[in-house]
């Protein structure tokens, strides 16, 4: 009993120093990976620098545009409207009830045509009440003239039956007159462009009625600011887009206002067309007046300017670098801006990439 105990006490005894040994030799080659580590990422971070100043710095990529003069046009842009030189609302010279109407948007018709009738039974009836009495009085004047050729009766008796059937032909006249205001006439001859009434509504002059226009003569009208006064004249080129921009006219001012209105402080120009098939009144129109020209201006981008404290500058491409020219800049036109002071022909401007330069920083063109 007593040599299985101490067998078995030796057996412990020789595995915990063989442990223990193994141990510490774990720990020595775990220092030593360490240190080799150490010195690996300290010989990588030494080359690395050395490799760095030996290549190149990679620049902001950025587009560039080379100066060189060319044409330069500002123009002044304003909404404009087709308008037709005869473009008239008809409308009855009397209230009353719209009975029939007898035309249709975009029917053709003459001047004087009738367009509309309104309710006059009231006018009707009082000239059906006269007809009797005309007829009557015209027999009486016929039969004092038979009678006064044959020397019967006096003069006085002829001129008095004579006044009493022209005064009843008046009345019947002035009658009729009044009915013809009861209806709605085509002032010109054109197209019907409008109808803004409808049998049952109530007609009055001046309000509702049929627009009628004729494209014989058309023009196109815009309003300007009163700061652009001095600025446009008669026989500024002009050019006239339409519709979606497909279509466009290129003409001259014919007409500019002298006066500022004082309600919309703005002034009317205007640019006579003629007939234009293609055109109708009312109509949009964009008007674009040519007011200045350079024929050897610079140009750069608009959104190429920067604003300094010192003033508007831009960036130009100097030897794979950056260089900020302070410049000066005089009319745009389209997105574009006219260079008068501090560039050159050839110089190339940054016109993408700008945001992210400063004075001197590397660049590359792309």
């Amino acid at each position: 009993m007593k040599r299985s105990v101490y067998l078995l006490l030796l057996t412990t005894s020789l595995l915990a120093a063989c442990g223990g040994e193994e141990k510490k030799g774990g720990e020595a080659e775990l220092a030593k990976l360490k240190k080799e580590r150490a010195a690996l990422d300290d010989k990588i971070a030494k080359l690395e620098v050395e490799v760095n100043k030996t290549k190149p710095a990679k620049g902001t990529p950025v587009s560039v545009v080379e100066m060189q003069p060319q044409d330069f046009n500002a123009y002044i842009e304003v909404q404009g409207s087709v308008n037709g030189e005869q473009n008239i609302l008809s409308t009855p010279q009397a209230p009353g009830t719209v009975k029939r109407i007898m035309v249709r948007v975009g029917q053709r018709v003459s001047k004087g045509q009738t367009l509309a009738v309104l309710d006059a039974a009231a006018v009707e009836q009082q000239i059906k009440a006269m007809e009797p009495q005309v007829t009557l009085q015209k027999s009486l004047y016929e039969r004092q003239q038979k009678l006064w050729a044959q020397n019967i009766g006096t003069e006085v008796q002829l001129m008095s039956a004579k006044a009493q059937y022209e005064a009843t032909a008046k009345q019947k006249a002035a009658l009729e007159a009044q009915r013809s205001m009861y209806t709605i006439k085509a002032p010109i001859s054109g197209i019907v462009d409008a109808v803004n009434i409808k049998e049952g509504d109530i007609a009055n002059p001046g309000v509702s009625g049929i627009r009628v226009v004729s494209n014989a003569d058309l023009k196109v009208q815009a309003n300007l600011g009163e700061n652009y006064i001095g600025k446009v004249k008669e026989g500024n080129p002009v050019n006239l887009v339409f519709a979606d921009g497909t279509d466009s006219l290129k003409s001259k001012l014919t007409y500019v206002s002298k006066a500022v209105d004082p309600v919309s402080r703005a002034f009317q120009v205007e640019v006579r067309l003629g007939s234009n098939s293609k055109l109708s009144p009312n109509m949009s129109c964009k008007m674009q007046i040519l007011n200045y020209q350079n024929k050897g201006a610079l140009v750069v981008p608009v959104s190429a300017i920067q604003k300094t404290a010192d003033g508007e500058m831009v960036y130009v491409a100097d030897g794979g670098k950056a260089k900020a020219v302070t410049v000066k800049t005089g009319r745009n036109s389209n997105g574009m801006v006219e260079i008068l002071e501090g560039l050159q022909t050839g110089d190339k401007v940054v016109v993408e990439g700008y945001a992210d330069l400063d004075n001197g920083k590397a660049i590359e063109i792309r």
